[in-house]
């Protein structure tokens, strides 16, 4: 895969640094990616992997370009409205850099055809924001052993690792069990800030060109965390999971599946949202037993939490079900209401009647009741 005239004008920044030079961008010219949706966070990746010379890139999306999309899909423009984003995608980015290889999957990714689109590729990007891709999307690359850059964003927050093959830990060693559809709200309902899938797009990009080089340290048991509105980042380290459904030691998950849906109007129904004020005014009235609890990491908890809640990560929740106190009303909390829905979810389904989150989590709590309250980064 040598460099031609052209290209080596093209890549002549790379070219100047000398943990990457000709060497690296041959490596990058031989890669092939696969990009799983075309959307906010795939917007920036497919851009940075495409101008820095992935020989070979996969685009994954089914969709078609929404108006909404516009204020954070920089791949699209006006006129792209109610075209379907991968064939969209692919002409962009060939008038980019027509050097490399397009290829658009305009399907919707599944346990039947997942095996054969990741045969083709060496290193897959997830951007997905739907739970059920997300984990078929890591199983797939577990147990075909194809490394991957994950990143999700919700609001002004956005987190990102990496896994890699033999290594680990994966996604489901950091959130075993899938929360029930519809109960973590998606951008459409929650809203986004437009340039936030652009930092996180870009950090899967640079992942990617790391392990394809073989330079620097992958985000490989650390999951990064970006705070918009503080402008900070932070990181929680993990490690793999023994009993892991997919990479432990027993896996019980050995070939690509799609996830059962957890979605129920039960389950939804069970579940009451309660703004800081009301769960104010329910601590303060006292009529009825009230348990908080708070599914934030430690290190989050331990700097500043509401008086007696009880700190059950929501990683661990799913085994600890049984901890939780009977003959009082569950008020799930956590940083700005993402991970406390879902712990509602798990609650619900487990059969426990009287279930609660705080809607916008600590960070509404501090706005309108207590703005003393220290609340950590992720």
């Amino acid at each position: 895969m040598s460099l031609s005239a052209s290209e080596r004008a093209r890549y002549s920044r790379h070219l100047a640094l000398g943990e990457l030079g000709v060497a690296g961008q041959e490596k990058l010219k031989a890669a092939k990616v696969l990009v799983i949706g075309a959307g906010g966070l795939g917007s920036p990746s497919i851009l940075y992997l495409t101008a820095a010379g992935v020989g070979t890139l996969g685009i994954v999306d089914s969709d078609k370009v929404d108006v909404s999309n516009l204020h954070r899909q920089v791949l699209f423009e006006t006129q792209d409205v109610g075209k379907y984003k991968a064939g969209t995608a692919r002409g962009r980015m060939l008038a980019l850099n027509p050097d490399i290889d397009i290829v658009a999957h305009q399907v919707e990714l599944c346990a039947a055809n997942v095996s054969d689109i990741f045969s083709n590729y060496n290193i897959v990007l997830d951007g997905t924001d739907r739970f059920g891709t997300r984990y078929l999307v890591n199983d797939a690359c577990v147990i075909l052993r194809k490394p991957l850059v994950s990143a999700a964003i919700h609001r002004f927050e956005g987190q990102a690792f990496t896994y890699v093959p033999d290594g680990g830990p994966c996604y489901r060693c950091l959130f075993p069990e899938p929360p029930a559809d519809g109960l973590v709200p998606n951008c459409a309902e929650a809203g986004v800030l437009g340039v936030l899938p652009g930092v996180l797009g870009s950090i899967q990009a640079t992942e990617a060109i790391k392990l394809i080089v073989g330079v620097g340290q992958p985000l490989t048991g650390r999951l990064l965390a970006y705070d918009a509105l503080e402008m900070s980042f932070s990181e929680f380290r993990f490690q793999r999971r023994p009993d892991c459904a997919v990479c432990g030691e027993h896996p019980t998950i050995k070939v690509p599946q799609d996830l059962p849906s957890f979605c129920s109007s039960d389950v939804l129904a069970a579940i009451r949202r309660l703004s800081a004020r009301e769960l104010q005014v329910k601590l303060v009235r006292q009529q009825d037993p009230i348990a908080l609890i708070d599914v934030r990491e430690p290190h989050e908890f331990t700097a500043g939490h509401l008086p007696n809640a009880i700190n059950i990560p929501l990683g661990e929740l799913q085994h600890r079900v049984g901890e939780l106190p009977a003959q009082a009303q569950l008020v799930f909390i956590c940083r700005s209401g993402a991970r406390s829905l879902t712990a509602a979810g798990i609650a619900a389904r487990a059969g426990i009647i009287t279930v609660a989150h705080l809607e916008g989590g600590l960070l509404a709590w501090a706005s309108a009741v207590d703005p003393s309250l220290t609340i950590a980064s992720p």
